[in-house]
């Protein structure tokens, strides 16, 4: 259970027997890849500890202050986490967070409760049949000639499979479709009418054209986050004879609702792929569970016959065999990237394309 900084202090000096049991920069590695955080943490709101001397894994309540003067208590961990799925600087800060997407208020139904069937009302979505009484969602289910056993069927292993709830609100379940890709909390609705699986649905869109390691052009694909990736993709050009035109690559496990990856660059004919990492402007990107979503991602590439060159700036670790470190994009940088792959194809072949 977290304990107060002085308490934690207190019992660390007495377990290692040293009235400083941290050392100051004991652990300047492992948080200057925050900088926001860096940032937020005062000595003087901390028992006079500072933030280098604070393991990461401590159980710890620690005193934080965002940019905008909000003090708040939260342990390392629950700091390291606190981007989540959002890009906005005030992911760092919870009242910040709050501020910005405010919880939305919902209106209770004019009439709520239950039909005869068991599916929640919801009358806003009723159609007028003056033939047929059934619900919304029971005539949905005849018209897509689906069960309640086939969905049923359907469910994930070890997922709630009840089609209704009992106290009248909307129930989410977790789904898989006849290829077996999960689809979590997905409510009945949005898994009829062809729109049961998104990843089935992405994948119609490019990647069921190809083989599980093939590099294709998706549509899917995002634009680059920077200007830095294209002049690095441009330097490689003039260096290499290979065709850098291909966005994606074709993965066997679902990864974020696509089964296809897109590296930064993309050296086909070597299978390479070549990331660019930065933490960004309000120090968001790969850093927290993003980091543990690129891992997964170079996982997924590793298995698909791929390797993986990470140029990581700024304070960003390496977090694998060929990940360099960098501070711009220069011939340097270029330079020894080709070393890498050298490392990862061998010289002789990395030298055939060679301009």
């Amino acid at each position: 259970m977290p304990e107060s900084v002085e308490q934690w202090w207190a019992r660390r000096q007495w377990s290692k027997g040293v009235a400083v049991p941290y050392p100051i920069g004991s652990y300047r590695t492992d948080w200057e890849r925050y900088p926001v955080l860096i940032r937020q943490y005062h000595p003087d709101l901390n028992h006079g500890i500072t933030l280098t001397q604070v393991p990461p894994a401590a159980d710890v309540f620690l005193v934080w202050e965002c940019d905008s003067g909000h003090r708040f208590v939260a342990t390392p961990e629950e700091q390291r986490s606190r981007p989540g799925g959002t890009r906005r600087r005030s992911a760092w800060c919870p009242q910040c967070a709050e501020a910005a997407a405010p919880r939305p208020v919902r209106m209770p139904e004019p009439d709520a409760g239950v039909h005869s069937c068991g599916h929640a009302r919801d009358l806003r979505r009723i159609e007028n049949d003056p033939h047929d009484d059934r619900c919304y969602l029971c005539r949905r289910l005849d018209r897509e000639s689906l069960t309640r056993e086939q969905l049923v069927t359907m469910a994930a292993p070890g997922s709630r499979v009840a089609v209704s709830a009992d106290n009248g609100t909307a129930t989410k379940h977790s789904w898989q479709c006849d290829a077996g890709h999960p689809s979590y909390q997905a409510s009945i609705e949005r898994i009829l009418g062809g729109k049961r699986c998104p990843i089935c649905r992405h994948a119609r869109g490019g990647a069921d054209a190809v083989a599980v390691g093939d590099a294709f052009v998706s549509r899917w694909a995002p634009v680059p986050a920077s200007a830095a990736e294209p002049e690095l993709k441009r330097r490689l050009a003039e260096r290499l004879d290979l065709d850098l035109g291909m966005n994606a690559v074709r993965v066997a496990k679902p990864f974020h609702s696509h089964l296809e990856v897109w590296p930064d660059i993309l050296l086909r004919e070597l299978k390479v792929a070549i990331e660019y990492d930065t933490t960004g402007r309000h120090g968001l990107e790969h850093v927290g569970p993003r980091e543990a979503s690129d891992r997964r991602k170079d996982r997924l590439l590793r298995s698909a016959g791929w390797e993986v060159v990470r140029v990581r700036c700024g304070k960003l670790q390496p977090i694998g065999p060929y990940d360099v470190s960098a501070g711009a994009v220069n011939d340097g940088l270029v330079d020894r990237i080709l070393s890498r792959l050298g490392e990862i194809r061998g010289d002789l072949f990395v030298a055939a394309y060679l301009r």
